[in-house]
């Protein structure tokens, strides 16, 4: 029998990396916009639209990650739900367009560790 090659642990769920890869999609057009690289114009429903879709993946991960089986994956969800804090205070804290570009990157960066941590903990090897 031959020995079999295994990855270093479990898949992280399509959830999460889909949930982070919403949220660094949604960064990245706002961070090019914020620095003048990219003019969305009439277009900037797009951010929106990305805005939209890391919360509700987000959301999404976070529970269907707490009811895994796996206890990387629960971890997981522990580390990204307090990402939904300043996904939440987003809309609040003003945007760039209301004079207040400084305040609305830092809530949005501020989620970024969550999403790191999720993904790292969704992937960490159960304790032996």
């Amino acid at each position: 029998m031959g020995d079999t090659v295994r990855a270093p642990g479990p898949p992280p769920g399509p959830w999460i990396g889909l949930a982070s890869a919403c949220w660094a999609a949604n960064a990245a057009l706002g961070a090019s916009v914020g620095a003048g690289l990219v003019h969305t114009g009439r277009f900037r429903w797009i951010h929106h639209a990305l805005y939209i879709a890391t919360t509700s993946t987000t959301a999404l991960a976070t529970v269907a990650s707490a009811c895994s089986r796996s206890a990387p994956r629960r971890a997981a969800a522990r580390a990204l739900a307090p990402a939904l804090l300043p996904l939440a205070a987003l809309p609040h804290v003003g945007t760039p367009a209301q004079g207040h570009p400084r305040r609305h990157a830092l809530a949005a960066l501020s989620a970024a560790p969550f999403y790191a941590t999720a993904l790292f903990r969704a992937r960490a090897r159960r304790a032996r």
